[in-house]
This record gives C-alpha cells, structure tokens and sequence, in this order.
C-alpha cells in the first residue's frame, strides 16, 4: 500500500432538488453531520456529510438512476435499532448475512440508492 493512503470520501449520486430528502434521511435520521461545501461547489447542489472520518457526498446527477448494485456500507454497533429506526420512518429493510454469517441488512435511501448497513465489532 501507498504510505498515508485512505478513503477520504465516497460519493453517491441523487435528483436535482433533493437536498431536503438527503437531510432528512442522512442527518436526521441517520444522525450524520452535514459538512458546508466550499463555495466554489455549492451551486451545483447537493450536501456533504461527516460519517466518522470520511465523507459521503450526495451529489446531483442530471440524469440520475439509483444505484441497485453499487452501494455504500455503514457499521453500527447497534444494527437492530438502527432498522427498527429506518423501518418506522417508512425505509424498507431486507435482511442479510455476509459470507461469514454476520448480521446485516440493505435499505435505499429516498432516491432509490442501495445502502448497506453492518454489524460494527
């Protein structure tokens, strides 16, 4: 590995104009902490959020389709809350295991993204 190499961001895309569902979703109910873009960025829409050291970005595609393969993965150490919490505000969540049987389950966030959430440990 290259010295000093690490994930600083990933990004995934959503419509133009969905910056209100992206706040909902990742910061209010997910509990992220939305990170200002810099200036030059912020006309072009969409909001950025702080998960851990990394980032997701949430970008506006202008002829967005939601990822069903591609996915971004999350660890928490309480899984099972965590669906329960996304199950009641109206997010589907299907139940998996991994290759080594840990717990984990998929989502979508509003626009159609699959997300994936893991067992933290």
């Amino acid at each position: 590995m290259i010295a000093g190499l690490h994930l600083d961001h990933v990004q995934i895309a959503m419509p133009a104009g969905g910056e209100t569902a992206a706040r909902r979703y990742f910061g209010d109910l997910l509990g992220l902490t939305e990170v200002p873009k810099p200036a030059a960025l912020a006309a072009r829409g969409g909001c950025w959020f702080q998960l851990g050291e990394q980032q997701i970005h949430i970008g506006v595609e202008a002829d967005f389709r939601p990822a069903k393969k591609a996915h971004v993965a999350m660890a928490t150490p309480d899984l099972a809350g965590l669906r329960a919490r996304l199950v009641a505000a109206g997010h589907a969540a299907r139940d998996d295991t991994d290759g080594d049987g840990n717990p984990r389950f998929f989502s979508e966030d509003p626009f159609g993204n699959r997300i994936e959430f893991v067992a933290a440990g």
